[in-house]
């Protein structure tokens, strides 16, 4: 698929969405009763009181950034060896120290980039709005090599068994030697009529790249050639309309020990087996954005804004918790005994693993927190559309 492609998808989206607002509104156009509870019924779900029973402290923040929320993104900040890696489209490449948030170092460029970085042997990765794939230093931030692929990076690329692999968003993954940028192989995947716009990042397994589609599966190549070993279906695309038929596997899969852990945006989370492509169970709650591991537990985020935590052995469902309805809540991240997730108002959510309570509410700036957060060292480092960047540690 071409950009076109993409934004007719994007927009064939919105105007369906739209349609059937606008059937709701012509319904109910003179201001009845039912109109009335249907405008409620839309509005985000209110905050509800508690006595926090856990700390949380804010250990630093930057800003690196905007541009993110104009152009529909979720940028991710990676860690490496110590260091925050984060882009901006209009903010270039940045790199923090992870203890202190310091900075250690920026590039400049005038590509506006999009794909949030990935880091890794030493590199840190970037795509763009544009297909452009910016190779840099990881220590001094010098570029190494650029390339270029035929459609926008919106998600960060993988680096690993010495090369870097990039998603663009026609579906297509394009390998690049690690230390000269030579293009090594294409895999495209099994394109759709419409999907919700984001992407799987790749993942790098032993000698192999693992990565979602927009088909709702789950796909293993080999990392040197990216012949492809199996196909794993998380979620079938059932349904009369293509709304219905969405099934996106737009979170990174989550890869511990041999097992993977993926989840779709038609509600079905599975844990596959990583030689073999095997599901060993699958349960039907999930969502498009990434899954949340911990040690006993899996928590997901699904598309009606509830917050799941499945038995990670079974995938039996442990608890639930849907007071976040229509906030837009983005997938969680498991720091030790909790999980968190973020909202469309800059709201960080924190919950008890053990039983799904909700410990503490933290406001984040001003902008919506879309994207995972990530977990490192015994911090959740957070990045929200406004390209402000958060470090956080329970007390």
């Amino acid at each position: 698929m071409t950009a076109r492609s993409t934004l007719f998808k994007t927009t064939l989206l919105i105007a369906g969405v739209a349609s059937l607002a606008g059937c709701a509104s012509v319904k109910n156009m003179f201001g009845s009763s039912s109109a009335r509870a249907d405008k409620k019924a839309s509005k985000p779900a209110e905050l509800v009181k508690f006595k926090p029973s856990a700390n949380f402290s804010k250990v630093w923040s930057i800003n690196v950034g905007k541009g993110g929320e104009r152009a529909g993104l979720s940028q991710v900040p990676a860690v490496a060896d110590g260091h925050v890696y984060a882009a901006a489209v209009s903010g270039g490449v940045q790199a923090y120290d992870l203890a202190t948030g310091k900075q250690i170092w920026k590039y400049d460029s005038k590509a506006r980039l999009s794909g949030g970085p990935g880091a890794g042997q030493g590199l840190v990765v970037v795509g763009g709005l544009d297909g452009e794939v910016i190779a840099l230093d990881a220590a001094t931030g010098a570029e190494k090599w650029t390339a270029k692929v035929i459609n926008e990076v919106i998600t960060a690329p993988a680096i690993g068994n010495g090369v870097v692999v990039v998603r663009s968003n026609d579906g297509r993954l394009t390998a690049f030697d690690m230390n000269t940028g030579e293009r090594r192989w294409n895999w495209s995947a099994e394109p759709v009529a419409l999907s919700v716009r984001g992407n799987s990042a790749p993942l790098m397994g032993p000698g192999a790249v693992f990565t979602g589609t927009d088909s709702g599966k789950l796909v293993a190549l080999g990392a040197a050639d990216g012949g492809q070993g199996w196909e794993a279906t998380v979620a079938d695309p059932d349904g009369r309309n293509e709304l219905q038929r969405m099934v996106d596997v737009d979170g990174t899969p989550v890869l511990e020990g041999s097992v993977l852990y993926a989840s779709s945006y038609k509600g079905r989370t599975v844990a596959v087996d990583g030689p073999s492509g095997q599901i060993m169970w699958a349960q039907e709650h999930g969502g498009a954005g990434g899954v949340g591991v911990g040690a006993t537990a899996l928590v997901v985020s699904d598309a009606k804004d509830v917050v799941w935590a499945l038995d990670k052995s079974t995938g039996a469902p442990m608890w639930s918790y849907p007071e976040l309805a229509r906030r837009s809540i983005s997938a969680p991240a498991v720091l030790g005994d909790y999980a968190v997730v973020g909202d469309y108002d800059g709201y960080l959510h924190w919950f008890r693993m053990s039983d799904g309570q909700l410990v503490n509410r933290l406001r984040f700036g001003g902008g919506p927190i879309r994207s995972q957060p990530v977990v490192a060292n015994d911090m959740v480092i957070v990045q929200n559309s406004g390209g402000e960047i958060a470090a956080f540690r329970a007390n």
